[in-house]
């Protein structure tokens, strides 16, 4: 994806609102809007922004994971399945 090419100052969003929404869809690429010559925002479709917080919040998992590994919170996948047979019932 090459960003220079969805730069867009906010002239161009105003007066061609509708064709943006329709190019968004298809290309599934965002388009930064510019104000006075500095990037103000980013516009995406829901498909992507939905991918981008899906990826964040594995991210956001793995960063505590690797937080709770650092500080020795973590017990052996032994003990856990130890555990997990001495809660099970007989039946």
């Amino acid at each position: 994806m090459k960003l220079s090419s969805q730069i867009k100052p906010i002239s161009y969003l105003k007066a061609h609102a509708a064709e943006i929404v329709r190019n968004l869809g298809e290309q599934r690429e965002p388009l930064i809007i510019t104000q006075n010559g500095e990037a103000k925002v980013v516009i995406q479709n829901i498909e992507s922004y939905e991918q981008t917080q899906e990826t964040m919040a594995l991210l956001k998992i793995l960063a505590l994971g690797n937080r709770q590994i650092e500080e020795g919170k973590v017990v052996s996948a032994e003990a856990v399945f130890k555990r997990m047979r001495d809660r099970k019932e007989p039946c």
